[in-house]
Parts: C-alpha cells; sequence; structure tokens
C-alpha cells in the first residue's frame, strides 16, 4: 500500500502500520518540536498504531498543533494517573482544570499528598516513559467496561458511562489501569518525555512542554486570583452536587435541573452585586471589563452597570469596539492577512486620549464603528462624564496597559477580568477545554445571530485563540476582580441548538476533528430541553441562545 505522508510517499505491507510508514519515512525524531504524535486522514484523527487498508493519504500532526497538544496531554495525563496507581493505590485522582502552562490535579490519598510523594510521582511517571509501553486501544462491550470500573472503584466513570448511547467503549491499559481519555493518544509512553511536576498546597501541577519550545518543560508560573475562582467554582459544584457530567445528567432526569438553575443565577447575581460594591468602595471613574471570545463581556458590563444603579450611580457605558481602525488600515502581516485580534486593530492614541478627558469630566466626541462599512461613521456620539457617572468600558483588550497613556490617573481605574471557567468535569480524569466551552458559545452565536455555519466558526477558532494567547490572557492577574461565567447548567442547554449541525459537517472537512471532538464529549450530556423559561432574561446564556434584554432596540 501507498502512504502519501505530507507529500511524502512511501510503501507499507498490508497489517503494518502508520508508525511503519513513519519510520521507514525517517520522520520518527526525538525532538518533540516535530515528532509525529498521530495522524490526521481527511479531517478525523488516528492513532498512529492505525493499521491502513487501502492506499491513504495523511497529515502528520506534532505538539505545534492544536490537536497534536491535545494527543500529548492525553498521553501525559495517563502516565500520570498510572504512576499514582502504582505508588498509592487507594488514592483518588481528579484532574481539575487547567491553570497556566500545566493541569491542577488533586490526589485524595492517607497521608495527605506532600512534596516528597511529588518528587516520587515525577520519578515513576519517567520510569514509566523509559519503558516506551505500548499504548493500544481496545474496544469493550459497554456492560463490561462498566463492570469493570465499578469494581475498581472508579464510581464516576461507572456512572458516566451508564447514559452512553453506544453499546461499546473504547480503553487503554498499562499493567491493571484501565482508563480512556475521549480521544487517540502517542503511540507509547516514551513520546511523552517533556515535563515537569510542581507541588502546590494539597495538589500537583502538571506542567506541559512549552508551545514556543516544546522540547523544555514549562515554568510555573503563580496565578493566585485565577486559582482562587477555579477553587471557588469548583467547591460550589461540589456542594450543588454537581462536578462531573453524571451528575449533571442526574439532575437533568429528575428534574432538579431547574432548581440548579435558580442557584446558579442567583450566584452569578451575588457575584455582579459584590464587585459593584468594590467599584463603588473604590470610588472608581472607569470600569475596564476584558475577557476572551464568547466570555460574555458584553452581558457582564450591563449587569454590573445594573448593580451600580442599585447603589446610586448612573454608570455610562462604551465598547473598545467603537475604536477600531478602518480596516483598509490595518497592517497585513508576512502572509498578506489581517489579524483583527491584534492590539494594533485599535485607535490607542485616540482612546487614551478620550478616556484621561472622559475621566476629568471633559465632553467628548467618542467615535462609532460601523462593521457593515468596516469603517468609523463619520459623527460620533458626545459624552460627558458627571460625578456619579462612572464609565464602563468592555473590550478584549481592556486590561492591556498599552491602552493608557500617562494622563490617566490610575487611581481611578477598577479592572475586571470574566472567562467562562468551568470546572465541571466528564469525569475524574477527565476534564472539559474551558476554551471548548466557550468554543461551544460562540458556535451557537454565531449561528443564530450571524447565520454562521459550524465550519466557518471553527475555521476562525485558531485566530482567535493566538491572539487570546498573545493579548489577553498575559494580563488576567492585573485585574481588581475576576468573575467566572460559566454556569454549570449551561452545555445541557447549547448541546440542542449545536449538536446537529455538527454531525453535519463532512468528514473531508478540515473543521471534521473539532467538530467530532465536541460531539464526543456532547454525547454524554442529557438534553435539558423544556427549561428555558427558568433562564432568566439577564443571564449569560442569554448573550447566546438568544433573549436577552440588554440587546432589544425597543
Amino acid at each position: 500500500m501507498k502512504i502519501t505522508a505530507d507529500s511524502m510517499v512511501c510503501e507499507i505491507k498490508h497489517g503494518e502500520s502508520l508508525l511503519d510508514a513513519v519510520k521507514k519515512l525517517d520522520l520518527d525524531m526525538m525532538s518533540l518540536a516535530s515528532r509525529p504524535l498521530a495522524a490526521q486522514i481527511g479531517g478525523e484523527v488516528f492513532s498512529l498504531r492505525y493499521t491502513p487498508f487501502k492506499d491513504v493519504d495523511i497529515h502528520l500532526l506534532n505538539y505545534k498543533e492544536e490537536a497534536g497538544r491535545r494527543v500529548y496531554e492525553r498521553t501525559l495525563q495517563f502516565i500520570f494517573i498510572a504512576a499514582v496507581r502504582r505508588l498509592f493505590p487507594a488514592a483518588r485522582v481528579c484532574v481539575r482544570y487547567t491553570l497556566g502552562p500545566g493541569l491542577y490535579i488533586t490526589i485524595d490519598k492517607e497521608p495527605a499528598l506532600g512534596e516528597q510523594d511529588v518528587l516520587k510521582l515525577e520519578a515513576e511517571m519517567r520510569n514509566i516513559v523509559r519503558a516506551a509501553i505500548p499504548l493500544e486501544r481496545k474496544r469493550l462491550d459497554i456492560k463490561d467496561a462498566i463492570d469493570f470500573y465499578e469494581r475498581d472503584g472508579q464510581t464516576d466513570k461507572a456512572a458516566l458511562l451508564k447514559w452512553r448511547k453506544f453499546s461499546y467503549f473504547d480503553v487503554y491499559t498499562i499493567g491493571g489501569y484501565m482508563d480512556y481519555f475521549y480521544g487517540e493518544m502517542a503511540p507509547s509512553t516514551d513520546y511523552a518525555d517533556v515535563f515537569r511536576l510542581k507541588f502546590v498546597e494539597g495538589a500537583v501541577i502538571l506542567l506541559m512542554p512549552r508551545s514556543d519550545e516544546p522540547d523544555v518543560p514549562s515554568d510555573y508560573e503563580p496565578l493566585p486570583k485565577l486559582g482562587i475562582v477555579f477553587k471557588q467554582s469548583d467547591d460550589w459544584g461540589k456542594l450543588m452536587h454537581c462536578s462531573t457530567v453524571g451528575e449533571l445528567n442526574t439532575l437533568v432526569s429528575t428534574g432538579r435541573i431547574r432548581e440548579l438553575v435558580r442557584v446558579n443565577e442567583a450566584l452569578h447575581e451575588k457575584s455582579y452585586a459584590n464587585i459593584a460594591d468594590k467599584i463603588v468602595a473604590h470610588s472608581a471613574r472607569a470600569v475596564l471589563v476584558a475577557g476572551p471570545s464568547s466570555s460574555g463581556k458584553t452581558t457582564s458590563a450591563n449587569r454590573l452597570a445594573t448593580q451600580l444603579r442599585v447603589l446610586g450611580q448612573d454608570p455610562k457605558m462604551l465598547s473598545l469596539d467603537n475604536y477600531y481602525l478602518d480596516r483598509d488600515a490595518i497592517p497585513a502581516d508576512k502572509n498578506g492577512q489581517k489579524d483583527l485580534e491584534h492590539i494594533n486593530t485599535l485607535d490607542i492614541p485616540r482612546f487614551s486620549s478620550d478616556l484621561a478627558a472622559l475621566m476629568r469630566g471633559e465632553q467628548v466626541e467618542v467615535p462609532v464603528f460601523d462593521f457593515l462599512t468596516g469603517k468609523r461613521a463619520k459623527e460620533g456620539i458626545v459624552m460627558q462624564l458627571h460625578p456619579d457617572e462612572p464609565l464602563i468600558i468592555e473590550g478584549i483588550h481592556a486590561l492591556n496597559p498599552m491602552l493608557l497613556n500617562d494622563d490617566i490617573d490610575r487611581d481611578k481605574l477598577f479592572r475586571v477580568y470574566v472567562s467562562a471557567l468551568t470546572t465541571l468535569n466528564i469525569d475524574d480524569h477527565n476534564r472539559i477545554h474551558t476554551t471548548d466551552a466557550r468554543l461551544l458559545r460562540r458556535l451557537v452565536r454565531d449561528y443564530e445571530t450571524r447565520g454562521a455555519s459550524m465550519e466557518h466558526t471553527l475555521s476562525m477558532w485558531p485566530s482567535v485563540r493566538r491572539g487570546e494567547e498573545k493579548w489577553i490572557f498575559p494580563y488576567q492577574e492585573n485585574a481588581d476582580a475576576l468573575f467566572n461565567t460559566t454556569l454549570v447548567y449551561e452545555v445541557s442547554v447549547l448541546k440542542k441548538y449545536v449538536y446537529p449541525l455538527l454531525q453535519e459537517v463532512p468528514k473531508e472537512s478540515p473543521c471534521y476533528a473539532a467538530a467530532r471532538d465536541i460531539t464526543k464529549v456532547l454525547n454524554y450530556f442529557l438534553d435539558a430541553d423544556g427549561i428555558e423559561d427558568e433562564i432568566p432574561p439577564t443571564s449569560i446564556l442569554r448573550e447566546f441562545i438568544g433573549g436577552c434584554t440588554f440587546y432589544r432596540k425597543d
């Protein structure tokens, strides 16, 4: 058979794998920066252990690509949990969330996890890596898989599989440990040799390779403010008995999801009220609201305005979008593309000058950007702030210090960072990526409000993510308040809007793998149909599914 790997051709025998082809082409190099981790055929990702049955064209995935990074992360998690089970057989491992360049993981054991335990754990992981254990997937009958996980004490996974619609379940094994991470892994454990463990109080950070230099593990970056927000959300999920998809499904199936909606929305309202109290206590003249795509910035800005009115203030609203340069004035990159996530798309001198003047109480004509023409309107809006009128400014770059000139009084600013930081897990070992939760929101909103196809939004997402990594995330710890806009029930509502559309993405599409990854996760969620009457018109979720009263023109 003929295998064409990124335009390089080789012959393999029947029964040989994609890995055999990679080795024949001398592409199985040791550097993680270029080493193939998996293969993409059409729009679908395959393990390099896959044995083709006909001539095939493949694209080799390495760590520099998002799909390759996820293959690596799954493999490394598998090795980590296998090492824990070898050293601490009775321990319970929970992969909680991403914190900076690593995964925040708790290990419940007796005695409690300590720094020496983490040193032993890293050494055991390296033993497993050096052993180059093949990672081969096998298929089990769903009943056999549930029986195994119940006997093995992995009750979270057993409970989840009871909601699975298919009669089979695929697993990987190392010794007596059997698990699955909802996607392909590297061919063997020696592929995941770049990592570092960092002990933090009560947990461990599994540090991934650097994105810019994959052969070097990332350094630990303390993110205390973000960590507190994640922990608060995690603790709240446990309190509501909704930490995993299986628990959420139970609430949906029993009708108790309605109470969860009411309590979750009340928690959001209380949080906005608390932030408004801080803004007033700070005597802020301007409130800067930033966050990544689909984090709910606009709704958050409006809800803060409502809470400030409760406190006797009359805030004015301003969007950074109005300071966009005319599209034809934005410089193109070396490939001739215009990066609309770049901060140079904004008229920074005009913004900083206007903000300084407004904070001094002067009258200013702020611009209005026309998205239909891609140009600034000829006439702006005259604005002036009185003592009881703080200015709320929202936009993805709102926390970037490049926006502020020396005339702006920093002591009169209050910075708010909002993002959808989901802590709902598929099961103990499988988290839902926060970026995937935001992508799901954006898929629904773009289709419902702009008529955008799934493929259109999915194709744009990598560029959006690159912009976030460069222009948004580095400034999140500068915020005076961080707010998690995730609603723990939201995926159960969003599913019905997007699931059938994702299934229509054709296999030959470059977006098929991304669409398939999302549908594989959504398969485990029960559809919470018929509960939208419980969702308030000012809810964050309304920004995406429609019905938000903040956007009504009448």
